[in-house]
């Protein structure tokens, strides 16, 4: 053999160690990078509104609508862990997106209808998470607020109203600011970052709801939740079982983001 070909074979053999068998640069996700992903995607911030879900329906809706959903984005999650290579499992090509998995195995018009309800999904979470922001974000100076007047002897009602307008558009700013970073995606602390603050946010959501039931001497609610009476109309409870039904949903959106997850 000429040394020539000697040289291109090893070159070809070196390039070949830092690509996949896709000819993409090799990936580096583990276990454990792929599990912060996922814990980040599960632990989302709709847990936090799980509480007053469960309080809208009672503990015989709440409970089996959370179950119903569980079930159907466990089947959505091992639907889309299947198709994330076309035909052989393991040698098959590989579909980098949701609508690359789509396209190989549905013909055309049903390939524009799942892209429709994808990006129609990703709206709605993406105005649930900036609407679960701007809340936070008011109940956290309103806590302040109280405080303040608090230690000043005064009540504070109604110097503590405010909207969640401002933060809505302070947390929309932000997000296009960082959506301007080049491979903001490929920051490998960030989703460690995430999913430590998924167990914080978690976890003094879990201590203060013991916390209150200590208080109150035992856990709270009714089998069919709100009820309809003083203060509250049948309409008002119509459309706060809406409400907490898409609260339901929202807490399990995360099977959006696997096939990203697997591809890296």
């Amino acid at each position: 053999m000429a040394p020539m070909e000697v040289s291109v074979e090893a070159g070809n053999g070196r390039e070949s160690d830092w690509l996949d068998d896709d000819g993409r640069p090799r990936r580096s996700g583990t276990v454990w990078t792929a599990s912060a992903h996922i814990i980040t995607a599960v632990i989302g911030s709709g847990v936090l509104s799980l509480a007053w879900a469960i309080a809208q329906l009672g503990w015989v809706a709440g409970p089996a609508i959370m179950l119903l959903f569980a079930l159907v984005i466990y089947y959505t999650s091992t639907l889309l862990a299947e198709c994330y290579r076309s035909g052989d499992p393991e040698t098959g090509k590989r579909n980098y997106t949701y609508m690359d998995a789509v396209r190989s195995y549905l013909p055309g018009t049903k390939v524009k209808l799942c892209g429709v309800i994808q990006y129609a999904n990703l709206v709605g979470v993406a105005i649930g998470y900036t609407i679960a922001a701007s809340i936070s974000m008011r109940a956290i100076g309103r806590a302040d607020c109280f405080h303040y007047h608090d230690v000043r002897g005064r009540s504070g009602k109604d110097e503590c109203k405010s909207s969640s307008n401002p933060y809505m558009i302070v947390f929309g700013v932000v997000q296009i600011l960082f959506s301007q970073i080049p491979d903001f995606d490929q920051i490998w602390w960030l989703s460690i970052v995430a999913a430590v603050m998924s167990f914080t946010y978690s976890t003094i959501g879990l201590g203060l709801g013991i916390a209150q039931t200590v208080a109150n001497g035992g856990i709270q609610g009714s089998l069919t939740g709100l009820s309809v009476g003083p203060g509250v109309t049948s309409m008002q409870k119509v459309w706060r079982s809406l409400q907490a039904f898409g609260n339901i949903a929202f807490a399990y959106s995360y099977s959006i983001i696997l096939i990203e997850i697997q591809t890296r």
